[in-house]
C-alpha cells in the first residue's frame, strides 16, 4: 500500500468540497498551505465558454502587463539585425545576436525565456517554430514580441508582462505572483487579468458569460473555486 507524507495528508485536511470563496479566502487557504521552502507561485486556472462567437470558437491570445509583476526573472533574448547588435545590448537584455543566436537556436541549446525579434527578422526565424512553439518562445507582433523598439519590448518582458492563451478545450492558467507577495499585490494582478478578458469580451462583442469557473492554486499546494462576481 502506497504511503503518503505528512504534508500531503495535512493538505487534504484543507480541501474545501461543494464551495465557492471569495479571492481574500482563497489567498489566505492558498497561502496557509504553501509550506514549501521556496517562494511558490500563485497560479489562477480559468475556464473560458468558448461557444461563443458565429464565426466558431472563440479562441484567445494576448498580453497583459501585471502591474505588481509576476515575481519571475525573465532572460530576454533580442535577435535582430546585425547593426542593430549595439542597441540590443543597450535595451537590457542578457542574450542578442543575428544569425550566430539562430544557431543556436536551431541547435535547440539557448538560455533565455523570452524572446524578442525584429520584423526583418521574422522570415529566419520562422522554420525554427518547431524548436520555439513548444516553449512558448515564438515571436509575434500582436504580443508585442516582434517590434523595432526592443527598449520598450525588453522593459515590458521584464516588467510583470504575461501571455495569456487558451487551450482546445477553454483552459487558461497564468501565474499572478509569488507567495511572498501581499494580498493586494496578487488581487491587483488578478484583477488586471479580470480586466484584460473583458476588454476582449467586449471588442469580439461576445454575448454571456465569458469565464465558467476560477480556481487559484499554488505550485505545491491544493486549488480553491473561486466565488465569480459580477464583474467577471
Amino acid at each position: 500500500m502506497r504511503r503518503r507524507s505528512k504534508r500531503y495528508k495535512s493538505l487534504l485536511k484543507s480541501i474545501v468540497k461543494d464551495k465557492k470563496l471569495s479571492t481574500v479566502e482563497v489567498l489566505d487557504l492558498v497561502k496557509k498551505n504553501s509550506i514549501s521552502k521556496f517562494d511558490e507561485s500563485i497560479d489562477v486556472s480559468l475556464r473560458i465558454n468558448l461557444k461563443q462567437s458565429k464565426g466558431g470558437d472563440f479562441s484567445l491570445r494576448t498580453t497583459v502587463k501585471l502591474p505588481n509583476g509576476s515575481g519571475k526573472k525573465e532572460r530576454v533574448a533580442v535577435l535582430c539585425e546585425p547593426d542593430k547588435i549595439e542597441e540590443a545590448k543597450k535595451s537590457g537584455a542578457e542574450v542578442f545576436g543575428s544569425d550566430d543566436l539562430l544557431e543556436k537556436i536551431s541547435s535547440g541549446k539557448f538560455d533565455f525565456t523570452k524572446l524578442i525579434c525584429t520584423p526583418s527578422m521574422m522570415g529566419k526565424v520562422g522554420k525554427h517554430g518547431k524548436v520555439l512553439g513548444p516553449k512558448g518562445l515564438m515571436p509575434n507582433p500582436k504580443l508585442g514580441s516582434v517590434t523595432e523598439n526592443l527598449k520598450q519590448a525588453v522593459a515590458d518582458a521584464k516588467s510583470g508582462q504575461v501571455e495569456i492563451r487558451n487551450d482546445k478545450d477553454g483552459n487558461i492558467g497564468v501565474s499572478i505572483g509569488k507567495k511572498s507577495f501581499n494580498d493586494d499585490q496578487l488581487i491587483k494582478n488578478f484583477n488586471a487579468i479580470l480586466e484584460t478578458l473583458e476588454k476582449e469580451k467586449s471588442n469580439n462583442t461576445l454575448k454571456g458569460d465569458l469565464i465558467k469557473s476560477a480556481f487559484i492554486t499554488s505550485t505545491m499546494g491544493v486549488s480553491y473555486k473561486l466565488k465569480l462576481g459580477k464583474n467577471i
